[in-house]
């Protein structure tokens, strides 16, 4: 298991349980953006406040004023956070489809990392 993911509720009440409280977190997030932001410090030969993100498999780079740098750092964090909780939301949809919904017949049980729970 991945140091960053918890282990997945086994029953059903604290699955649900454990689903509402992500979908609840979801309405808080905030303000988001992909990308990244530096801060280069002064001398750097350029912007010190720089803010890149992929555009169709392009590098686009923009300079910052450090109230934008602060402001796209915090909406980054936010992206992270809120990419973070669909995953783990994705997560427990998976184990809930495949402990409850009967499946075809199988030679062999489907392990974790094949269901996309590990």
């Amino acid at each position: 298991m991945n140091p960053k993911q918890k282990a997945l509720p086994s029953s059903k009440t604290s699955r649900q349980a454990h689903y509402h409280e992500l979908s609840a977190q979801l309405s808080h997030v905030g303000w988001i953006s992909q990308g990244y932001v530096q801060d280069r410090g002064p001398g750097a030969g350029g912007p010190c406040y720089q803010w890149t993100r992929k555009i169709r498999g392009k590098t686009i780079s923009v300079a910052l004023s450090k109230e934008q740098y602060e402001w796209l750092k915090k909406a980054i964090a936010n992206w992270r956070k809120l990419q973070s909780t669909l995953t783990e939301m994705q997560r427990l949809c998976r184990q809930a489809l495949f402990e409850t919904v009967p499946g075809p017949k199988r030679r062999k049980k489907l392990g974790k990392k094949v269901l996309g729970l590990v």
